[in-house]
């Protein structure tokens, strides 16, 4: 979700980006005549159109499409709305399906607006620019071309979808290219690709991920920070199945409301079984495990578990959107009494965590009961919800309500982060639910003697692993901090005489606990040099005769700094604490800025 001030702007673009996709409809019927139209919305940064075409766009067909659509907007053409009625419009239509299916799903006696410019006319509610002249020729791009299935229904038509943007003003629209070019640089999959972290293979499973070696010591590290830090914070640390019986997924609900996203079952012994989509049922079974008091209460419990949703192929995104994931679940159990403290604390165990790995811009988005039907009595979700907000509050973070916007089975809050760029990522949610622990029957037993129903939350801090990953590679641009780098010091030999030393100098940083490599190839030094800041290495130790003679190593960081003749401990202490401190300040950098911004 955008920022306020973000909405505003888009809000204020909406007529120019709406208006400039009209445009191009325009010059895309009258370059491809027999082109069918389908919609063509205005969207967060830009606008697209969806066309039924005799042949396949190819980009020197865009720089055509750009060029008409300048033709147009420099007729200086009214946008002209009209309203008539349903069958006035499907004689309008008549040659064109796609509006003619649109019309359908409208009642038979509301009346239709449509729009003209020129010569082109379409089914739209508005909003509009008066005249073309209001569109900035040169503010403007027409960006790519993807497929895209009519009405989002992998049995209809796929249909060529080209996406623009559109500006103000030239400056604007360099701008915006400017940060697209960022966002390519910093892309996931490319940087993945280029530093060797992780891969993905189509003929072996769709959305499935293979971590390589140096993707691996990222993904430790980050484990090892999760585990220790879930610890020291109360809670304990669980290990569930893969699958489970049908009974489990039928009493959790899950068969009924979330079947088509799970893999279909496995017959075991003449039962079925499915793969989890979701930790929560196995945690349950293990608080059903024993009678719990309320002395037991709260319990925290956390896992790193893999679950498997099934994705259509045309979501499934790198990391992004992926079949098989890692998610970082954790459950609390506790009494009502209880629930404003747990939550206030899982809160600030949130921030706390986000903050580590370099996210300092936060923001929260509170989902209260849905107007529809929800389970719960009334009273616990306005003590669930107040626990929630007074959590916010106290914490000063910024936050907007999402009135209406929660589950069925409890409100939530979600916390978005922005990255390096100013894209906002949704990742935290921190999740109340009412109805798995009344499914389950799930009790404790107060200090009457009573049984009672106890309060759960759902938190997925990091959301899956892989997901974070990928918001993580492209926050930093591959340029990860020292304490997540997959190698934190690479040795370079200036010749191959001080390969033996080389190796000492590897093995001293490595028996630290350090990520070490030794470039002990027959390039040159200054190859093996760029090749180590090519891969983002933050601290090259550079090895040569004097080095040798006196025990020390020659440091080249990743930021440009250099310091020379350093005492191979003191090297060894420098790299050690700049790990330890998990700051996420580029070792050298003279303004102090993070990895991310450089």
């Amino acid at each position: 979700m955008a920022s306020k001030k973000q909405s505003a702007e888009s809000e204020a673009l909406l007529p120019i980006r709406h208006s400039t996709a009209h445009v191009m409809a325009e010059a895309v019927l009258s370059l491809f005549p027999g082109a069918q139209i389908a919609i063509g919305p205005a969207i967060e940064d830009g606008f697209y159109y969806d066309f039924d075409l005799p042949q396949s766009i190819k980009p020197e067909d865009l720089e055509q499409v750009e060029e008409k659509m300048k033709e147009i907007i420099n007729g200086k053409h009214d946008f002209i709305k009209s309203v008539v009625s349903k069958e006035e419009a499907r004689k309008i239509f008549s040659d064109q399906p796609y509006k003619l299916e649109l019309l359908e799903d409208l009642p038979e006696d509301e009346e239709v607006s449509i729009y003209r410019q020129n010569s082109f006319v379409d089914l739209c509610r508005g909003p509009h620019v008066e005249n073309t002249r209001e569109l900035n020729s040169g503010a403007f791009k027409l960006l790519s071309v993807a497929g895209a299935y009519w009405r989002g229904d992998e049995n209809r038509t796929m249909l060529q979808r080209i996406y623009g943007t559109a500006w103000k003003t030239p400056k604007e629209l360099k701008a915006y290219l400017s940060r697209l070019k960022e966002i390519e640089a910093r892309d996931h999959r490319k940087l993945g690709k280029e530093l060797d972290l992780f891969s993905l293979h189509e003929d072996a499973g769709s959305g499935l991920v293979y971590w390589h070696p140096k993707g691996s010591r990222i993904r430790l590290a980050i484990e090892d920070f999760w585990r220790w830090e879930h610890l020291a914070g109360g809670y304990e640390v669980l290990y569930t199945p893969h699958v489970g019986k049908s009974t489990l997924w039928e009493t959790s609900g899950h068969l009924s409301f979330y079947n088509d996203n799970m893999y279909a079952p496995m017959d075991i012994d003449g039962q079925d079984y499915y793969v989890k989509p979701m930790n929560c049922p196995f945690h349950i079974k293990i608080y059903q495990s024993d009678i719990r008091s309320y002395r037991d209460l709260p319990l925290r419990w956390a896992e790193l578990g893999t679950v498997y949703r099934y994705e259509r192929s045309g979501v499934l995104h790198g990391l992004m959107r992926v079949r098989g994931f890692t998610q970082d679940d954790a459950h609390i159990f506790c009494t009502p009494d209880q629930i404003e403290d747990e939550i206030l604390e899982v809160l600030r165990f949130s921030l706390r965590i986000w903050k580590t790995f370099g996210f300092e811009d936060i923001k929260a988005y509170l989902a209260t009961r849905p107007p529809e039907k929800s389970v719960g009595d009334d009273e616990d979700w306005k003590t669930a919800t107040d626990s929630l907000k007074r959590a916010i509050e106290l914490e000063g973070l910024e936050f907007e309500m999402d009135e209406g916007g929660g589950a069925f089975y409890g409100p939530k809050i979600d916390l978005k982060v922005n990255d390096a760029l100013g894209r906002e990522w949704q990742m935290t949610t921190i999740q109340f639910d009412f109805n798995l622990p009344e499914r389950f029957g799930m009790t404790f037993v107060d200090k009457d003697g009573n049984e009672k129903r106890p309060f759960m939350v759902h938190r997925a801090l990091l959301g899956s692993l892989e997901r974070f990953f990928g918001v993580l590679i492209e926050h930093y641009g591959g340029a990860f901090p020292v304490w997540l780098a997959p190698v934190q010091v690479q040795v370079i030999p200036v010749a191959p005489a001080f390969e033996d030393y080389a190796r000492q100098v590897k093995q001293a940083f490595t028996a630290a606990g350090l990520r070490t490599d030794a470039d002990l190839s027959s390039q040159r030094m200054n190859a093996k040099i760029r090749l180590a800041q090519q891969q983002k290495v933050p601290y090259m130790a550079i090895v040569g005769e004097k080095e040798a003679e006196t025990g020390q190593v020659s440091f080249r960081m990743r930021s440009g700094a250099k310091k020379n003749g350093i005492p191979l401990d003191e090297a060894v202490s420098e790299i050690k604490n700049a790990a330890e401190s998990r700051s996420s300040v580029d070792p050298g950098a003279e303004s102090g800025a993070p990895a991310a911004e450089k």
